[in-house]
C-alpha cells in the first residue's frame, strides 16, 4: 500500500522509537541468530527464502557509501584463475589489465603479482584508477604496514604468508613497500568509470576488473556503470566484476550476451569472506550460491567472456589507436 506515492517499506525506513531505527534493530538481531546457524541448516530452503528477504530489507536502507577498505590477495581462487587466463598469451605479447575502484592498492598489486608470477614473459599495461584522489595518491606510493592506515581500517596484510610478503614486499623502516618490479607498468589515474568518456582514458583491455564498489551504489545507477564498463573490455576478452547486486549484474550479462566461464565458479563465488561473511543483512552482502537456480551458472559467475559490443566500441577503439599513434 502507498500513501502519497511512498511504498509501506520506504515509510518504514523513516520510522524511530526513542530516536533508533526499528529496522536496524530488527536486522541486528536477524544477522546475530544467522550467525548462530549451521550451514546445513542456513541452506535450507525455507531458511533460505527467509534470508533473502533479510537481504531485500538491508538493501533499502539509505545507508550506503563507498569503502576504501580492503586486504591483499582478497580472492586467492579468482587470482589463481587470472593466472590461468594469462596461459593463454603469446609469448612476450603485451597484456592491458585495468583495475577498477583501486582503492588503496591492494588489489591492483595483487593481480600485478599474480600475472608476473604466472607469465613473467608478458609485458604488464596495467591502468588503476579510483574516484578519490587520497585512494590513488596512497596506492601509487604502495607503502604499507601491519596496523591500519587513515585511509583503509582493515589491516591489508593480515591474510599474507611470509612467502607471500617476501615476494611482493621489501623492508621499509616499520612498513613495507612494494617492490619495484610489480610498480613497473602500472599507470594511477583519478576518474569516474561511469563516465562514458573513460574508454577513451584507458583503451581496450584485456582483462578488465571491477570489484566491490558498485554494490555501494543504487541498483539503476550500479547498472548504467556497469554497461559502461564492460565497454573497456576488448572483443572476447574478460571481464570479472564481484561485489554487486546479483540481480543487477545477471540483468546485464543476459543482456549483452556475457558467457560465464565456468572455471573455478564456485571457489571464487565463495572466495572473499569480506562479502559472504555478512549475508543476509547487510546490503553488500553475497548470498549463497543455490545450484537449484535454473540461471545459477549465469548469476553466480563474478568471470565472463565479453562478445563484440555496439559499434560505439570499434569507434572508440579506433580513436584510441590514431591518438595513441600520435604520440
Amino acid at each position: 500500500m502507498k500513501k502519497n506515492g511512498v511504498p509501506w517499506f520506504m515509510r518504514l525506513l523513516k520510522v524511530r522509537l526513542f530516536g533508533k531505527s526499528p529496522l536496524n534493530a530488527f536486522l541486528g538481531l536477524n544477522q546475530r541468530l544467522w550467525n548462530r546457524f549451521s550451514f546445513s541448516l542456513s541452506a535450507s530452503r525455507p531458511i533460505g527464502f527467509y534470508g533473502i528477504f533479510l537481504h531485500r530489507l538491508a538493501r533499502i536502507r539509505d545507508d550506503r557509501a563507498q569503502a576504501l577498505s580492503t586486504f591483499f590477495l582478497r580472492n586467492r581462487p579468482a587470482l589463481e584463475l587470472i593466472g590461468r587466463l594469462m596461459q593463454q598469451k603469446q609469448p612476450g605479447d603485451t597484456v592491458r589489465v585495468a583495475v577498477l575502484g583501486c582503492s588503496a592498492g591492494a588489489e591492483v598489486y595483487s593481480v600485478a603479482w599474480r600475472i608476473r608470477r604466472a607469465r613473467p614473459d608478458l609485458k604488464l599495461r596495467l591502468s588503476a584508477t579510483d574516484i578519490s584522489s587520497d585512494a590513488v595518491e596512497f596506492a601509487k606510493r604502495g607503502v604499507y604496514s601491519h596496523a591500519s592506515s587513515p585511509l583503509t581500517t582493515t589491516p591489508v596484510l593480515e591474510r599474507m604468508s611470509p612467502a607471500e610478503m617476501e615476494e611482493m614486499f621489501e623492508r621499509d623502516g616499520d612498513a613495507v613497500k612494494v617492490k619495484p618490479c610489480l610498480r613497473e607498468g602500472i599507470n594511477w589515474y583519478l576518474g569516474d568509470v561511469g563516465d562514458p568518456g573513460i574508454l577513451d582514458v584507458l583503451g581496450p583491455q584485456d582483462l578488465v576488473v571491477a570489484n566491490n564498489f558498485l554494490c555501494h551504489m543504487a541498483d539503476h545507477d550500479a547498472e548504467r556503470c556497469l554497461r559502461n564498463i564492460a565497454r573497456l573490455v576488448a572483443p572476447h576478452e574478460y571481464l570479472f566484476v564481484s561485489g554487486i547486486d546479483l540481480d543487477v549484474r545477471t540483468k546485464v550479462a543476459r543482456e549483452l550476451g556475457w558467457e560465464p566461464v565456468p572455471e573455478l565458479l564456485e571457489q571464487i563465488h565463495g572466495g572473499d569472506p569480506c562479502m559472504t561473511s555478512i549475508w543476509p543483512c547487510h546490503y553488500g552482502a553475497l548470498e549463497p550460491l543455490d545450484k537449484r537456480r535454473q540461471d545459477w551458472k549465469t548469476r553466480y559467475a563474478a568471470f565472463f567472456r565479453i562478445p563484440p559490443l555496439a559499434s560505439d566500441f570499434a569507434s572508440n577503439h579506433n580513436r584510441f589507436i590514431e591518438a595513441a599513434s600520435t604520440v
